[in-house]
């Protein structure tokens, strides 16, 4: 009986600290693509990171796997970019968890502006992007952008460029990439011209910190995303950047995202990544994972905020 009362206190701390526990929190996927399963060739490469090769051998398997992945990591809602048909076919799989998007570059063309302001407002569309032009030679500053821009900034539509490196040897297989377009100053006439243009600068603008950081500072409706350099770069390497951004006093501007297309183990990883990082404190985390998000999205009526 000596031993009783201490184990009962003991128990009562572990139960109160579990009932306090947010995890697994909720968490908004800001960088999700709708993939099939040959998109990166096939047999797709491992991921660099784990080594592990992706399980799928069809586009019905990658869909289910990939879906799983965002109930088992309690993503609520993903921004979710690919062709149309591909994000249909995720959107139809799981209507409330995915929010369409359009990836536009590499075989992806872009819509003729007529069609793309249907497919706005018949909700098709709800983000313009990942844009991949980056890989075409193009920033967002290019000519042919332009009309897109306008419609976007009219009808309340995020755009999300990707702005930042491609994997090794991408020139080879995409001769017009340049490292040098991902930097976000290239675009800054775009923001001026259009101020109420809401810009997601994806991958954080990675390895462009002081650039990201003026173009952040001047502009407020530019947001960044984490997805891939809070998984596929070394960690430290990571943190260094996120931590930069942090100490700037962009912690509100900064949102989750995984990049996710065929791996398996990407969004369990990059969400271990921040949950680890020693330096943000419990807010800033809910603000990454999710709050941050709500706001940029204008997704207050979807979704409850975080306190």
């Amino acid at each position: 009986m000596k031993h009783s009362l201490p184990f009962f206190i003991i128990f009562i701390c572990i139960s109160t600290a579990t009932a306090q526990k947010k995890y697994p929190r909720e968490i908004i996927d800001t960088h999700f693509h709708a993939m099939s399963f040959n998109s990166f060739g096939f047999p797709p490469p491992a991921n660099e990171i784990t080594g592990r090769n992706p399980k799928s051998t069809s586009d019905s398997q990658v869909l289910q796997i990939m879906l799983r992945q965002l109930k088992d990591n309690n993503i609520v809602l993903a921004i979710t970019s690919g062709t149309l048909q591909r994000v249909k076919d995720y959107k139809n799989a799981d209507p409330q968890r995915i929010y369409n998007a359009i990836l536009i570059g590499l075989s992806n063309p872009l819509p003729d502006t007529s069609r793309f302001i249907q497919l706005i407002k018949d909700g098709t569309i709800r983000v313009f992007g990942e844009l991949l032009i980056q890989y075409e030679g193009k920033t967002l500053a290019d000519s042919s952008m332009e009309p897109y821009l306008a419609i976007c900034e009219r009808l309340d539509i995020p755009v999300a460029i990707h702005a930042s490196l491609g994997p090794p040897g991408i020139t080879n297989v995409f001769p017009k990439f340049r490292t040098s377009l991902g930097n976000p100053q290239l675009f800054e006439d775009v923001l001026v011209k259009h101020p109420k243009l809401k810009i997601q600068l994806m991958h954080m603008g990675y390895p462009y910190l002081e650039e990201t950081k003026a173009i952040l500072q001047n502009y407020k409706q530019v947001y960044v995303d984490i997805a891939v350099v809070d998984w596929v770069d070394p960690v430290n390497e990571f943190y260094n950047y996120l931590k930069a951004l942090i100490d700037a006093g962009f912690e509100n501007r900064i949102m989750y995202g995984s990049d996710q297309g065929v791996w398996e183990d990407a969004i369990p990883l990059s969400i271990k990544n921040v949950e680890k990082a020693p330096f943000l404190s419990e807010r800033e985390k809910e603000d990454i994972f999710y709050n941050n998000a709500v706001r940029f999205f204008g997704l207050e009526k979807v979704l409850p905020k975080h306190n």
